[in-house]
């Protein structure tokens, strides 16, 4: 094989696996560190920069860096790295100092954001400091998109949310809330250099067909219609017993919410095996805690009505059974079915989008299946003025790719403003710099120890369950957040190899704690190289750094993939052919154009 050329900014991005699980790529173990040393404006800025809503992810984010964390290779659970990002924000000095201020020298170009969700809020915050004017529309009564309307408040408080969006707001954004866009050819032709639709999936799936459904109206409830609801307040109370349909975190907060406006008795009921229920895990444990019944296996087959009142639901007892490809199959268990009472039901089955205030004929395309037809690297639609992200652009999703799609929005609104070609992508910011402080100190912990993760506390359930403003999760205080960031691996500091300092002694090899390192001849394919492994890798989704030639022939081949980056392979070398480098991974946004 080939020598890595590690000069390639996404090799070394690649093997800081928390940072390239993160649709919006932040970099996690560069904000940790400044945690542990106290330096918590700093964190959160660096979070800003790259997720833009650090105290709002820091307790609703779907969290895709966790599954992908090293510590997870050395332990059970991986570092907590989204309630770290809310010891930042919970614990940040003065930030709007560190912010763009407005106003800003204008370029002349005018951008329309409909929707004022995530997606739209990124895109402002990326445009606005480069001179855009920038009108944002909301049928909302403030920004937040479906931050406001569904995420309850006692796991995003109003006051989190609104400081959040109002930086962005600062930038000089005109707002126009309180206003359905019911044309986008009326927007067109306001003569907009550019239009941004991020108007989320606000459509809540229904059973329509479901025997009772019609009758039952009165007393069933489409999932998030409701949530938005309760958190504009015109719902303030649920029945006694309360039937929620679906397994998503949609449904986590509808039966949670439930609890809070009167339900005693709150069932969720799905029909997949309550391990293949898409909410989080975390999202299904606290439920369970507030005495929240999740009842696995059940096919809906009826809404039952007596006399135009809602009694309960009837369903089909299925059991799962998967093919050799790991397809689902659900199959009924010819158990008598199951009525269960009910005075309500939430349907939370999923979200749909709707484009009714689209015209067909302005050059627009969609799909089969209604969807607009976007390209997933620019987000321009096939009417070139149009652009999409966040749910609106590919489907349900969550805050943090929302996100994403906003920044990759924005590079792709200001290269066309400029008359650039779009997918002529600016490459990343990246940097790469030695942390040797002295022959054998770094400029960061380096111990791997075994240390569990912390939990975070939680108020009592006597007191979240009567106030559903009352946040439920109480954050780490700063000596506990200390002790949880400790627990990072800091995979961002690199085991760099210079291959003409080698000797060949062998001594990191001898040192190295999981034997990633191994001297040995080179192959032409990759999979009998991997074999020649010390320990064999196998995780083919993580690539091995190969080494040129040395005085010997062989190479030096490590596996990436279970690396610890524990500096001990560069403190053991004698001739300094190992160093730790810290590698700094920014993403391309709209002012690097």
């Amino acid at each position: 094989m080939k020598p890595t050329d590690t000069r390639d900014p996404e090799y070394y991005h690649k093997v800081v696996d928390c940072q390239y699980a993160c649709p919006a790529h932040t970099p996690v173990p560069e904000y940790i560190r400044k945690i542990a040393a106290e330096k918590y404006t700093e964190a959160y800025m660096i979070n800003w920069e790259s997720n833009v809503f650090p105290g709002i992810l820091g307790r609703t984010c779907d969290r895709p860096c966790e599954p992908a964390c090293r510590r997870g290779r050395v332990e059970e659970e991986p570092v907590a790295i989204c309630r770290l990002k809310r010891v930042a924000a919970d614990q940040k000095g003065d930030v709007l100092s560190l912010m763009p201020h407005a106003p800003f020298p204008a370029n002349g170009k005018k951008i329309a954001l409909i929707g004022g969700g995530p997606a739209s809020l990124t895109v402002a915050r990326d445009l606005a400091p480069l001179g855009y004017e920038i009108h944002l529309f909301d049928e909302q009564i403030a920004g937040g998109g479906m931050m406001r309307s569904q995420i309850p408040a006692f796991r995003l408080p109003e006051e989190v949310l609104n400081e959040e969006v109002g930086y962005i707001l600062k930038l000089g954004i005109h707002t126009q809330f309180m206003t359905y866009v019911e044309s986008l050819k009326e927007v067109l032709d306001q003569n907009y250099d550019a239009v941004f639709v991020g108007t989320g999936a606000p459509r809540g799936r229904d059973l329509p067909k479901l025997p009772g459904r019609k009758e039952g109206d009165a007393f069933i409830h489409i999932g998030i219609e409701w949530l938005a609801s309760v958190a504009f307040e015109h719902v303030d109370k649920i029945g006694k017993k309360v039937i929620v349909l679906g397994g998503g975190n949609t449904a986590m907060d509808c039966c949670r919410t439930s609890r809070r406006l009167g339900g005693e008795h709150v069932k969720v009921v799905v029909r997949s095996p309550f391990k293949d229920m898409k909410a989080s895990p975390w999202e299904k444990e606290d439920a369970q805690h507030e005495d929240v019944a999740i009842l696995d296996n059940h096919v809906p087959l009826s809404f039952e009505v007596e006399n135009g009142k809602l009694t309960g639901m009837k369903f089909q007892r299925v059991k799962a059974h998967y093919d050799d490809k790991g397809k689902r199959k659900l199959i009924p268990t010819g158990e008598p079915d199951v009525f269960i009472e009910a005075d309500e039901v939430l349907i939370a089955i999923g979200q749909e989008n709707s484009f009714p205030w689209i015209e067909r004929d302005i050059g627009l395309e969609f799909d089969e299946w209604e969807m607009p037809v976007v390209d997933k690297v620019t987000f321009q639609s096939t009417h070139p003025k149009v652009f999409f992200g966040g749910d609106a652009a590919f489907g349900p999703e969550n805050v943090i790719t929302a996100v994403a799609h906003g920044h990759q929005a924005a590079v792709s609104m200001h290269q066309f403003c400029q008359q650039k070609d779009l997918h002529q992508r600016p490459a990343p910011y990246t940097n790469l710099f030695s942390t040797k402080m002295g022959i054998h100190e770094w400029s960061y912990d380096s111990p791997v120890t075994i240390d569990q993760r912390y939990l975070v506390p939680q108020a009592q359930k006597s007191i979240t369950l009567v106030d559903r403003r009352k946040e439920v999760e109480l954050g780490f205080d700063p000596p506990t957040g200390y002790k949880e960031a400790q627990r990072c691996l800091n995979c961002d500091v690199q085991t760099d190899f210079t291959a003409d300092r080698c000797i060949e002694c062998d001594a990191c090899m001898d040192i190295c704690p999981t034997s990633c390192i191994t001297f040995t001849g080179n192959e032409a394919d990759e999979d009998r190289l991997r074999e020649k492994l010390l320990v064999p890798a196998e995780n083919k989704s993580q690539d091995i750094l190969v080494s040129e030639t040395l005085k010997t022939g062989r190479v030096m081949v490590k596996d990436e993939d279970v690396c610890l980056h524990c500096g001990l392979c560069a403190e053991r070398c004698p001739t300094s052919a190992w160093d730790m480098q810290q590698f700094f991974y920014s993403v391309t946004k709209a002012e690097n154009v």
